[in-house]
């Protein structure tokens, strides 16, 4: 299918889902991330803000482990049209953007490029970790900046089922999918 199909396709499934489901869902995930990576104090991890009313997986589960167990938390925030990777704590003062997205309310960049894992939204990802997004490409170019070890890491309620037929030169896959059942990996040797 086309991205175009599977975004639509993919936001409908998502916004069928009912908040206990987000919250149920989104724990699974944080537990399969946690028992597969096992991320320890003092790396790093670079993790959206979800969007609760995109019924996005909830992420704040994922930070408040985080912060409790000195593993280091960086945030994206959209900067001159591209993601800068801001470090957050829990005295980060927040504020909304200009579309109702929460953000730190510094710009300042933390110009780092050798995260552990950087964990990321997307709407669907096939069995190549080809992502969908929301259609920007701002998670592409953000990819292109980072060390070629770092972990690119999807999460998604959803498991794959139809390969992303559209798939551009400039498109970065993840190398793996966090689901509710499993944790798929594309190509990459531990």
């Amino acid at each position: 299918m086309k991205k175009s199909e599977l975004r639509a396709l993919y936001l409908q499934k998502r916004k069928t889902l009912s908040q206990d489901e987000v919250l149920s869902f989104s724990n699974e995930i944080f537990l399969n991330f946690i028992k597969t990576f096992q991320p320890k104090s003092g790396e790093k991890v670079h993790i959206f803000i979800s969007i609760e009313k995109f019924n996005e997986v909830d992420t704040i589960i994922f930070i408040k482990y985080f912060f409790e167990n000195g593993i280091r938390v960086f945030v994206p925030k959209m900067v001159n049209n591209r993601i800068i990777s801001i470090e957050i704590s829990s005295q980060t003062v927040w504020e909304q953007n200009s579309w109702g997205i929460k953000e730190p309310k510094t710009n300042e960049d933390s110009s780092e490029k050798d995260f552990d894992f950087v964990i990321t939204p997307l709407l669907y990802c096939d069995h190549h970790g080809n992502r969908v997004g929301y259609g920007k490409g701002f998670y592409d170019g953000f990819f292109e900046n980072l060390e070629k070890e770092v972990k690119k890491i999807g999460v998604n309620f959803f498991p794959p089922k139809e390969n992303v037929e559209d798939v551009f030169h400039k498109d970065v896959p993840v190398d793996y999918l966090v689901t509710p059942i499993e944790v798929l990996s594309f190509g990459i040797s531990e």
